[in-house]
């Protein structure tokens, strides 16, 4: 039987900065957990992601930093992929939206709609500031949301209801740049994307869609119901896609670029262009996940983002591929994900609110907010980060559960049985219990793994660790060795089989202490998962293998801790 073969992307984090916690549970580990599942079942796997570069903000953080916007992305890109790596986020490739691949195939996809009927110039009312004297596109202004009043909407969209917005719909408009309320609204020429025109095909294919979860379908199935409307696909910036077709730049266009929306969604195609480039796989590798009549009939694309990114990738891009008449592939699953909250409030990058990724590895290492975040993973609704809870999960699974089996297990085999893994004795009772029991919870935990429940997943796994430790307390490998040497044997060899079950199982989630513990019981990696139940899934070690306790997995996180950080970070008052 063929491998499945299986297309993951995440929303494209944002240039201007190190991402935070919130960013990192939201889109880019939950698709690097499933991508590492999908990999150790066998599939052929591209996971892909980038860094999305156009924009205001990207001219708006350059600025800032007193570089040119080119010096300050690929300085950015770079810090962004190395603390990706850091964090052991798996992409194939890591790309950027600034690449000429995405330059060369955004004014491809222009250029096809426009020959479809699907895009066409338009006189343009936009905001215009006197003192600056620019107009200012998207986050170049702010002001009072019409929609809910928030004080502090952007021009393209509003954080707090999350409605999409234009520049002239913002009450009491004032300018990022300078801050002036001199602004006016004046005449320009720009792009539009015909939404309008493709609103019942677009919701047909929506209707499609039976494996998107009620998120996703309810976000996009609203902005249907409310109606699509045309979006201007140009910008009045420096920075970005210029604005040309045929090679040449379009008359009356030699000073605007693609709108940053336009573009960065066509990064996922040229992402993987870049890997084919990147890794020498030839020019047609890209290309049999993403043309249909190259070989994508038979790849599923699951997309991983938060709630706010999913109208562009639910309604705006499809309208893009499909408006195409070409023959792109198009999601299967659209896996969205609510906020994670610090304590009542929202991370924010731009106001520099909660735990950013640097900031997390300098106080603990990647696996304990991969596993907190996941565990905690905002999927049925908006979920809140506390230090106290942050403490609690992390003392609760990964010290007293999971470090705990291993570390006693491993202890035991060293001291009282040379430190190999030990022969003689069969399987009893409670091993025969014990194989059921693993067996359906390997099968719970892969039907939510498959089905990206990541809460549910992560309980499912913390459940197998779960029956290791009661395994172990009532068959008291301690006490047998006593009187019965053979019988300790049995239950510390099924023991150390369970370790080796764990790390293969547990890699998705916390892949850095998968693979020490899988070298503690003598295999060179995680092992791939398990088909088997049973007895067989346990993969039981052969005896006289060398096997060694590893250092302390999780160090508890104790109140000291809590308070430090809560003073340097932030709490409750935040």
């Amino acid at each position: 039987m063929p491998q499945p073969r299986i297309l993951i992307t995440s929303a494209l984090p944002y240039i201007n900065g190190v991402k935070h916690l919130g960013n990192l549970a939201g889109s880019m580990l939950p698709a690097d957990i499933y991508a590492r599942f999908q990999r150790a079942r066998g599939a052929e796997v591209l996971c892909l992601c980038a860094t999305d570069e156009h924009g205001t903000p990207a001219e708006l953080a350059a600025a800032a930093a007193g570089q040119d916007v080119r010096t300050y992305c690929d300085e950015q890109h770079t810090i962004q992929r190395e603390i990706g790596e850091r964090f052991g986020l798996s992409w194939d490739w890591f790309g950027r939206s600034s690449s000429d691949q995405n330059r060369r195939l955004t004014q491809h996809f222009a250029a096809v709609l426009e020959d479809r009927g699907l895009v066409e110039e338009r006189t343009d009312r936009m905001v215009y500031s006197v003192t600056d004297a620019r107009f200012l596109p998207d986050r170049y202004v702010e002001g009072r949301c019409p929609i809910c009043g928030y004080d502090r909407a952007r021009g393209d969209q509003c954080d707090n209801c999350g409605s999409l917005l234009d520049p002239v719909d913002l009450l009491e408009p004032y300018s990022t740049i300078s801050g002036s309320r001199d602004i006016e609204v004046r005449d320009t020429r720009h792009l539009y994307l015909l939404q309008t025109r493709m609103q019942d095909r677009i919701r047909a294919w929506v209707d499609q869609r039976s494996d998107w979860q009620p998120l996703a379908r309810s976000i996009a199935l609203k902005h249907l119901d409310e109606g699509l409307i045309d979006r201007g696909i140009t910008r009045d910036l420096s920075w970005g896609v210029p604005v040309c077709r045929d090679g040449a730049p379009r008359p009356g266009f030699e000073s605007k670029v693609f709108y940053v929306w336009f573009d960065a969604p066509v990064e996922y195609i040229a992402c993987a262009a870049e890997w084919a480039e990147g890794r020498r796989e030839g020019q047609g590798a890209w290309r049999r996940w993403w043309r249909l009549d190259e070989g994508a009939e038979d790849v599923r694309y699951v997309q991983f983002m938060g709630k706010d990114n999913v109208a562009f990738h639910s309604v705006s891009f499809p309208v893009t591929l499909l408006g195409s008449e070409e023959p792109w592939k198009t999601v299967d699953v659209l896996k969205a994900f609510n906020w994670l909250n610090w304590y009542g409030g929202k991370f924010s990058t731009s106001q520099q609110r909660g735990v950013f990724m640097d900031a997390a590895l300098e106080l603990l290492p990647a696996d304990y907010w991969r596993w907190y975040l996941s565990a905690n993973a905002p999927e049925g609704s908006d979920s809140a980060f506390t230090w106290e809870h942050f403490q609690s999960v992390v003392n609760k699974d990964l010290a007293d559960v999971f470090g705990n089996f291993v570390n006693r297990i491993l202890k035991f085999a060293e001291t009282r049985f040379e430190g190999v893994v030990p022969e003689g004795g069969q399987p009893g009772e409670r091993e025969h219990r014990l194989y059921a029991d693993i067996g359906a919870g390997l099968a719970e935990l892969a039907a939510q793994m498959e089905t990206m429940e990541l809460r549910k997943s992560a309980q499912a796994l913390r459940a197998l660790w779960v029956l290791g430790n009661e395994y172990l307390t009532e068959a008291a490998p301690w006490t047998a060795i006593k009187t019965d040497r053979e019988r300790a044997a049995v239950v510390v060899r099924t023991g150390l089989g369970l370790v080796a079950l764990f790390a293969a199982v547990s890699q998705p989630f916390i892949p850095f202490t998968a693979a020490v513990v899988a070298e503690a019981v003598g295999e060179a990696s995680p092992a791939p998962w398990p088909d088997a139940h049973g007895e067989a899934a346990l993969r039981l070690l052969p005896p006289g293998r060398p096997v060694r306790a590893p250092a302390v997995l999780f160090r508890k996180i104790d109140d000291a801790q809590v308070a430090e950080w809560t003073a340097r970070f932030g709490g409750p008052e935040a």
